[in-house]
This record gives C-alpha cells, structure tokens and sequence, in this order.
C-alpha cells in the first residue's frame, strides 16, 4: 500500500490583506505551511506532493522543504487558477503507484496523527472519506434575495475539513475527467468547491464522514491567526 498527500498551498490569501501569502505567514516562529507538511511527513503518508504558487518553487524548496528537512516531499509543482485546478496538477505528479490520495488545504495546520489515521482507515474500507466535525450552530439555507429559505436538521449537518481521502486512480480519473469537461460545467453554473463534489458529481460513490477535530481550522482572514496561535500554545 503507497499513500500520498497532496498539500495545497497556491492561494493568493487575498483576504489576509497582507503582502505576505498567508501559507509563508509565521504563527510561532514557522511559516503556516510548515506545520501540515510536518504532520503529514511524521505520519504513515509515503510521499507528499506539495502544490505552490507561480514562481514560488524555488522559494518553497530551500526556505521550507529543504530548510525544515522535509524528505518527504517527491514534488513540489505551480497550481493552476482555481483549486480544482491545483488538484489535478498535484495528483498528475504523484507516483501513479500510489494506492490512496490525501488532499490537504496547506492553511490547515493543525490536522495531525490520529486525523490521519481515521481517515485511512475510512478510505480502505469506503473507498472514499471527508474529514469534518458536526455542526454546532443551526444552519439557514437562504434565497437569492438573502431570506432564510429552510432549516436543515443540525443532527445531520456537517462541518467539512480536509484531508479528503479517495482511491487515487478513481480521483485522478475523476479530476482528469473534469478537466476535459470545465466549460461545460461552468456554462451549467456547477462550482466544485471540494474535492468530494467531483466524487459526487461523477459517481454515485457513497463518501464517509470521518471525525476531524474544532481545532483543524482553515486559516483565511487575520481574525484567524490570533486563534491559530492559542491552538498552537495549547
């Protein structure tokens, strides 16, 4: 069995409102991407395949991979414009050998051991898995002029994390296939947000939830890093 993590890290990070990309930010004296790259690089991840922005190659290979030894890294490749995009240039660069891809957001970094291995043990058994956490809120469906429309049930709302987990042939497939049908999905105003949105566009593959932790929180806005130090210091 060979596994692979494919860790996102080619956002812009726009809404950090800083002229520091928000994955080469510093929470506790590391840059944010170092942090998932050194979960998964601790972990039974085989490879990791780490996805960056233009021109950020070199940076990333002496100031982080190299700098903070992580010999786990077989790739470091350019996303591409949206993050399906990144997917399916991360995936294209893997060891097609490899058995299970686990797609991370690089501004997640506090997913760790135990995360890992829920999810790999999920993805054997499924075929498929999503890490996340139950809702804690009550949740609005709106309508297109900002009034609430309808009230899912709070027992089965979810709260959607990363890694997502899947057979790596079946998502690099699947991805591979959404790349030769992008027009025609924009043209139907369908927006792949994640990666099990192509499983379920695709296939009618049932996906496991798996539990994440409230801690494995994405870092977007500046409002975030305050609480991703105090996660950090315990």
């Amino acid at each position: 069995m060979k596994t692979v993590a494919i860790v996102l890290a080619a956002g812009s990070g726009s809404r950090m409102n800083s002229d520091v990309k928000k994955q080469y930010m510093e929470i506790g004296g590391k840059p944010l991407i170092y942090y998932s790259l050194r979960a998964f690089e601790e972990s039974i991840i085989d490879d990791i395949v780490l996805v960056v922005s233009r021109g950020d190659i070199d940076y990333v290979r002496k100031e982080i991979v190299e700098k903070y030894k992580f010999d786990k890294v077989t790739a470091i490749v350019e996303g591409g414009l949206y993050r399906y995009h990144s997917v399916r240039l991360g995936l294209e660069a893997a060891d097609p050998a490899c058995d299970y891809a686990f797609i991370h957001d690089g501004a997640r970094p506090f997913v760790n051991r135990d995360i890992i291995m829920r999810s790999l043990h999920a993805v054997k058994e499924f075929g498929a898995c999503v890490v996340g956490m139950p809702v804690k809120d009550t949740i609005k469906i709106a309508d297109d002029k900002g009034f609430a429309a309808s009230t899912p049930d709070r027992a089965h709302t979810w709260l959607i994390q990363t890694p997502q987990v899947f057979s790596f042939k079946m998502i690099l497939e699947l991805y591979q296939r959404l790349d030769r049908e992008e027009g025609e999905l924009m043209a139907r105003g369908i927006n792949i947000t994640d990666d099990a949105m192509v499983v379920e566009y695709y296939t009618d593959k049932k996906i496991k939830l798996v539990e994440g932790s409230y801690t494995n929180i994405k870092i977007t806005t500046p409002d975030d890093i305050p609480a991703a130090e105090a996660i950090l210091n315990g």
